[in-house]
């Protein structure tokens, strides 16, 4: 059944009510201690999601089966939660609590549907084969900048990568670390060949992506061990049964931080930008943007554009500006 449209008056009452709800946790965490604190105010941390069924992890580590109260907004995987206990290991969510971050993707319809929240590193997987995709890398990338989010790229698969092979990747995405995107070469299936991946992921909350093939649901089996421990679990705490192997749902690793498991990120469109966010999101570009001779410059031909002169002088990547344009070609707005 369809959602129905709220009202803007709806809209509003809905926000007014969780920013008491908040205000209601914060003032239970400064005036009760510990043990006393009310049963209707309770943080957590939804770690996958079903329907109206939530799993959500309490500040006590343990696991709780909550529903979602009608009309507080969409929980995703990774938000943060007021909750309240309504019998042993149950509850309901009754609010949401301010997000840091919030990684979507359009639907085919053009509405926007939400993936993950609260995610600090976003790792693009590439490997040899298939083929990797500079313009889907891109697209990534635009993505985390405009998020706010940090990036890395990761060559999947680097065991079986010969010098050619090796060399061509070099050519091709050597230049994303004189941007600032970190280049990772893993392999799980070597002794060690996942620490310089691990040393990142364990800075907080990471989500990986990228297109089907690469091996990215095998790095992270590899990367969590007990998978299938932490699904049983939370499959007997959610009654979600086989949906928690197909649901977004936040892992802890062994080695410490936080990876979320999304199957609606093996393939990628951005949704709806303008052609300022675009600019944005090639943060080389950055130093260049405003310098134009022309204000409504288009980055494609026009005398005097700053872009252009810094491709010829090789402080852009040809290829960059290239996926650009091509990007900007289909906007539908621009400032």
């Amino acid at each position: 059944m369809a959602r129905r449209k709220l009202t803007q008056r709806q809209q509003a009452r809905i926000k007014a009510i969780q920013v008491k709800r908040r205000r209601q946790l914060d003032e239970c965490a400064v005036d009760a201690p510990d043990s006393s604190r009310s049963e209707a105010c309770r943080e957590g941390r939804v770690i996958t999601r079903h329907g109206q069924n939530l799993a959500v992890a309490g500040t006590d580590g343990n696991l709780y089966h909550c529903l979602l109260r009608q009309s507080i907004g969409e929980p995703v995987c990774g938000d943060r939660v007021v909750w309240q206990p309504t019998a042993a290991d149950q509850g309901v969510v009754t609010a949401l609590l301010e997000r840091s971050s919030l990684l979507t993707r359009p639907t085919y319809g053009g509405a926007e549907k939400a993936l993950a929240a609260n995610i600090d590193l976003l790792v693009v997987v590439l490997a040899p084969e298939p083929a990797p995709s500079q313009y889907l890398l891109d697209q990534y990338l635009i993505a985390a900048e405009n998020l706010g989010l940090d990036a890395a790229i990761t060559c999947n698969k680097w065991d079986l990568t010969g010098p050619q092979v090796a060399a061509e990747f070099e050519r091709n995405f050597g230049h994303y670390e004189a941007i600032g995107y970190p280049l990772v070469r893993v392999s799980a299936k070597t002794d060690h060949g996942l620490d310089p991946l691990i040393v990142r992921l364990q800075r907080g909350t990471s989500i990986l992506v990228g297109q089907s093939g690469v091996g990215k649901s095998s790095l992270v089996k590899a990367l969590i061990p007990d998978i299938d421990i932490q699904t049983g679990r939370l499959s007997k705490t959610s009654g979600m049964g086989r949906h928690t192997t197909s649901a977004t749902t936040l892992y802890r690793m062994p080695q410490g931080g936080e990876l979320i498991d999304s199957p609606g990120v093996r393939s990628f469109r951005l949704g709806r930008m303008n052609a300022r966010q675009l600019e944005s999101g090639f943060r080389e570009f950055r130093p260049f943007i405003g310098h134009c001779r022309f204000a409504n410059c288009s980055h494609n031909h026009e005398p005097g554009c700053a872009l252009i002169g810094a491709v010829a002088a090789g402080r852009i990547h040809p290829r960059r500006l290239e996926n650009f344009r091509h990007m900007a070609a289909g906007l539908t707005s621009d400032y």
